[in-house]
């Protein structure tokens, strides 16, 4: 079941929406079982009364006609570290729907999914000028103070200045995957230096980069002038005669952007903010080597 981000907008109960987005992702998945915590396989053994059921590998089943139990020497729990672009621009209107809402509901969703699987969480928003900050742990009580700190949110100002990101970001040495969303607008060079320095750490690194779908089709009938949301500029424009400029630059702004992050292996996925959650999710099952098997069954 896939939840339409203004279905999203109805519910005003964060932890409410980010159970019912991933509830509705697992029942989507067509009864799939995911894999976790970060298990590495070592071996199968025969299926014995009381053993989870999350653990049954269905595959086997399909090939065998008997049940057994995917067993494994090493849990791999991981540390994923949140960062939400809170900037001005941030508060980007699409039909409704804002890039911090969405930002909201997609951080909150994927930290309620990690939770599941034993990982622990963290957040990181960039506001102001600012950074909050807020350790990653893996209990249920820290998942709601993390709810309650997205809830907080309020964009303003520009992106964050380069501050000390390699002292911030250097972990303890386990794994961690960070998990950036940001509509990547940049005044100077600030999110690239930010990348530069977390991709410098050897960190599994996912940029969720939001745009509004208004955007993306160059949907400003009716104006006459857009606003810089973090500078305050305008720009007059004639929507008719700026439409095939704007969608060439837009293209090799696009481009440029992927070719960065994959010059320093950084996993990029681009998301309209009309789009369901589910792909997010599914990028992330993927990253977080959790890929979902679907079941087989004989006929």
């Amino acid at each position: 079941m896939q939840l339409d981000p203004k279905v999203l907008m109805t519910i005003k109960d964060l932890p409410l929406l980010a159970k019912t987005v991933v509830d509705g992702f697992m029942n989507g998945l067509n009864k799939s079982t995911v894999k976790g915590p970060g298990l590495e396989f070592s071996q199968y053994r025969s299926y014995q009364p009381g053993d989870d059921l999350r653990w049954l590998d269905w595959k086997m089943y399909a090939r065998s006609d008997r049940y057994y139990i995917r067993e494994s020497e090493v849990e791999t729990s991981i540390s994923i570290r949140f960062l939400i672009d809170a900037s001005a621009s941030m508060n980007h209107d699409d039909n409704g729907i804002k890039k911090i809402d969405y930002a909201r509901f997609l951080a909150a969703s994927l930290a309620y999914l990690a939770n599941l699987q034993g990982d622990s969480v963290g957040l990181y928003t960039l506001a102001n000028g600012g950074l909050f900050s807020m350790a990653s742990k893996p209990d249920p009580q820290h998942l709601q103070r993390l709810f309650y700190q997205l809830d907080r949110i309020e964009p303003g100002g520009k992106f964050t200045q380069p501050i000390h990101y390699k002292e911030i970001f250097a972990g303890s040495g386990r794994k961690e995957l960070l998990i950036f969303i940001t509509d990547m607008y940049q005044s100077g060079n600030e999110i690239s230096h930010l990348l530069d320095s977390l991709a410098a750490l050897r960190h599994e690194i996912i940029v969720f980069h939001l745009m509004g779908q208004n955007e993306l089709d160059f949907d400003f009938k009716g104006y006459g002038a857009l606003e810089d949301l973090e500078t305050g500029e305008t720009i007059t424009i004639d929507p008719q005669q700026a439409d095939k400029q704007y969608q060439e630059v837009l293209t090799k702004h696009m481009s440029a952007i992927r070719m960065e992050l994959l010059g320093k292996r950084i996993f990029y996925r681009m998301i309209s903010t009309n789009q369901p959650l589910d792909e997010a999710l599914r990028d992330f099952l993927v990253q977080r080597n959790l890929t979902p098997i679907n079941h087989q069954r004989r006929g």
